[in-house]
């Protein structure tokens, strides 16, 4: 017969529950907490580095569309490490510990920070030192995108994935929304502010992640090469047609209609509505997408994900054009906020998706593939956007890409037919069985 001794830890509080909602994990609350400092640091730099970029330009007698060209090319230069290092960064998110890969890349940040608030104090701001700092940022999210996002899956049990998505993606829009605010505000009472105070935001996110215990590392197959083993990534990429079709629908939506980077032509030449504007403007898709998540955490969505993240990318291109067309401030800031949730729709189905669809051994290498598309879709977008408005003014690139983006939910909607019949999250039950990669 055995005995229970008194001090037996199931004795005193009854036997240990699972975790119920991500929330009560520690890993995942420091995950978050990391995720939000470091977005909130990250758009205020982007805020600023644009203004700063469309300002020099404008001062020194560029027209808007020169000035506009401008802020295409720093989304260039922040595209271009994504694109070449996208391979490198998915194999390092799978051979190596994530957390240490997270932590390098929040602490290039922090230098990239630092400069800027230095070369600002000190008026020593140009276009070749937020050119530098713009391809340095390229390199620390190009690394960073991978590590982060394969990190999230371990930190929960895999029920309560979609939740934590919705809530991770939180961390992520309030930061957005934050961060734009503080690069506007702070940047309007002095232009160092927002760099010292993103330099803070940094380190409070490294020592965050330092927090984070042991988690889950896929072995390292040594039967395979690095090169083999990225071909490897690509290759189910490419036969998983959910995956596909879902990475790049978003690739070529956002990158099509992208408006964020335009945002300083619209404050200064168009709304005329200055520093604290442009804040306000770029607070506002934050302030949809937040909305969506935050009821996505509490109800997450479970019937027609595939036809839904359809109609988001719809009615993303639609309040872009309207967008493009306002002279209201309050109807752009409204369109705004309906770009955001509709964003925010899309993402929350396509993560979700692409993160259960995929094994834990390949999710390094899925994941730079995702956020190389994500790069192409935001910073390349960014930079088509520069591109095209400096070919046909700001307006009717504005049209052009919200029109793209609807012919492609119908083009795409023939050509990947299961985002049309893909009715929940669940993925085939012999999907994860058996994974080689």
């Amino acid at each position: 017969m055995t005995v229970t001794k008194p001090t037996d830890p199931e004795t005193l509080s009854g036997p240990r529950r699972e975790p119920t909602h991500p929330v009560q994990i520690h890993n995942f609350r420091a995950y978050w907490l990391s995720r939000l400092a470091m977005t909130l640091a990250q758009y205020a730099m982007i805020l600023v580095i644009g203004w700063q970029i469309y300002n020099l330009a404008r001062d020194a007698g560029a027209t808007i569309a020169e000035a506009s060209g401008q802020l295409g090319l720093i989304g260039l230069l922040q595209f271009l490490p994504l694109f070449a290092l996208a391979p490198i960064t998915g194999l390092a998110a799978d051979r190596f510990d994530r957390r240490a890969i997270a932590r390098l890349t929040v602490l290039l940040q922090f230098l990239c920070a630092g400069a800027l608030a230095w070369a600002t104090y000190v008026e020593a701001v140009s276009a070749a030192v937020l050119y530098g700092v713009a391809v340095a940022l390229g390199v620390a999210r190009a690394f960073a995108g991978p590590a982060f996002s394969a990190l999230s899956p371990n930190l929960v049990p895999k029920a309560l994935l979609p939740t934590a998505i919705a809530i991770s993606t939180i961390a992520w829009q309030v930061g957005v929304i934050m961060g734009a605010a503080l690069g506007g505000y702070l940047y309007a009472i002095a232009p160092v502010l927002p760099y010292a105070v993103a330099s803070g935001l940094f380190a409070l996110a490294i020592v965050s992640l330092s927090t984070i215990g042991k988690v889950p590392q896929p072995p390292l197959r040594k039967d395979r090469r690095p090169l083999g083993q990225i071909v490897d990534g690509l290759r189910y990429v490419v036969r998983n047609k959910m995956v596909l079709g879902s990475i790049t629908l978003d690739l070529l939506a956002v990158f099509l209609a992208g408006a964020n980077a335009l945002l300083p032509v619209f404050a200064r030449d168009i709304l005329q509505v200055g520093e604290q504007g442009l804040a306000q403007l770029a607070m506002a898709p934050g302030v949809g997408a937040l909305t969506t998540a935050a009821w996505f955490s509490w109800r997450p969505l479970k019937n027609n994900v595939g036809p839904k993240m359809l109609i988001s990318v719809l009615i993303f291109g639609v309040a872009t054009i309207v967008f493009a067309f306002s002279r209201s401030m309050t109807l752009s800031l409204a369109m705004l906020f309906v770009i955001g949730s509709a964003d925010m729709l899309s993402v929350y189905v396509r993560q979700s998706l692409v993160q259960l669809h995929t094994p834990n051994d390949k999710r390094g290498r899925v994941s730079s593939v995702s956020m190389l598309a994500i790069g192409a879709s935001n910073e390349g977008g960014d930079a088509f956007s520069g591109a095209l408005a400096f070919l046909i003014g700001p307006i009717a690139a504005l049209v052009a890409g919200g029109i793209g983006a609807v012919v492609t939910v119908a083009v795409w909607s023939r050509i990947f037919p299961v985002l049309r019949t893909t009715k929940t999250f669940d993925p085939p039950e012999d999907l994860l069985e058996g994974s080689t990669g």
